[in-house]
């Protein structure tokens, strides 16, 4: 079956095995995690978050279709929420806590993390997020440099980030 992205949804599937098993590894995912995957997508990470066996899985997928192809692969694998990940109400997150994956859709990834930083009900083991390279940059920006701004500012205050590896473009489709 041929899907087709939106662009409209900043959709641009992950599909390179090595990069999956680079967030694999880095998520050190255990039976005890509650994972939750935003942006499946196609899911490709979605299929390796289940081989680690967490205690559960949710993926928050906007997208109708590929709502429905993940609803038919994965069935009683997963919990699907098909919803926009910023109209998810703050209390989804309250007396759980998540370890967070995401190929973000580029054109909310500031937002969704910006949300994420002000939430006081989000308890999180450990986030590992897919990000555009400009903005990857602004999150890890030192002070007075060019990058520096709110995000940078906002997500190191609420957490501890580092750099996990740079993924190319041809590990998408389509390329970004």
């Amino acid at each position: 079956m041929l899907i087709k992205p939106k662009k409209s949804l900043g959709q641009n599937f992950l599909y390179d095995k090595n990069v999956i098993n680079k967030i694999i590894s880095a998520s050190k995912i255990n039976s005890n995690d509650e994972v939750l995957e935003i942006g499946p997508g196609t899911g490709n990470l979605t299929r390796s978050i289940i081989c680690q066996k967490p205690k559960k899985i949710y993926v928050i997928e906007k997208d109708e279709s590929l709502a429905n192809i993940l609803k038919k692969q994965f069935s009683n694998k997963i919990n699907l929420i098909t919803k926009d990940i910023l109209k998810i109400p703050n209390a989804f997150y309250s007396k759980k806590k998540f370890l967070i994956l995401g190929n973000l859709p580029y054109n909310i990834s500031t937002k969704i993390l910006s949300n994420f930083c002000l939430n006081s009900n989000l308890k999180v083991s450990k986030m590992i997020f897919m990000f555009q390279k400009e903005v990857a940059e602004r999150i890890l920006a030192d002070v007075n440099s060019r990058e520096y701004s709110r995000i940078t500012v906002l997500s190191k205050w609420r957490f501890d980030i580092r750099k996990v590896s740079d993924v190319k473009p041809n590990s998408f489709f389509p390329k970004p």
